[in-house]
């Protein structure tokens, strides 16, 4: 594993700490339930977020190949923390579904570049071990903030969830532009 080298090492301390952020997907459910949908309505809260999710990945793919990846998930940083500040603080139905489509809006800026800086962060003979360790430790990572922000929830309500998750975002856009 020391032979992955540092960049790639502190590329997965920053998707870690990316992942911390992103809690499960049910928590825009639980909001949208919380709103008063009824559950036969709940797959159109993602679909909602699929559809921006799925429209924005290949641009944004595009995008990150002819301008460079770190400025793109910039961009998914930056929307994931409007998605989570609209889940928060914007009332009624629109704040919910501008949330959602921003949240899979921040997918479509992160997920693919996330994989491409592995890609490019690590030595071709290790590239498979590189992508396992970051499936496992961004998955724990998210098992981890899934909890903490059902904690959160609980205990001090979806604003505090979807603030706390603004907050680990925008840490992970900070280390993002000291990332060399």
């Amino acid at each position: 594993m020391v032979h992955l080298g540092s960049a790639y090492w502190r590329l997965i301390g920053l998707a870690t700490l990316f992942t911390l952020a992103r809690f499960s997907e049910a928590f825009l459910l639980l909001r949208a339930q919380d709103m008063g949908l009824a559950p036969l309505w709940a797959p159109a809260v993602l679909v909602l977020m699929a559809l921006s999710y799925s429209l924005s990945a290949y641009p944004a793919g595009v995008l990150s190949d002819r301008v460079g990846r770190r400025g793109v998930l910039m961009a998914g940083l930056g929307l994931l923390i409007a998605a989570d500040l609209l889940l928060a603080l914007l009332p009624g139905w629109g704040g919910l579904a501008l949330g959602v489509a921003a949240w899979g809006l921040h997918l479509g800026f992160s997920q693919g570049v996330f994989a491409a800086m592995i890609a490019d962060s690590a030595p071709a003979n290790l590239r498979g071990t590189a992508f396992g360790l970051f499936n496992l430790l961004t998955g724990v990572a998210l098992l981890a903030a899934s909890v903490v922000a059902g904690l959160l929830w609980d205990g001090a309500g979806f604003q505090a969830t979807f603030l706390v998750g603004a907050g680990f975002a925008g840490a992970t856009l900070a280390g993002l532009t000291l990332l060399r």
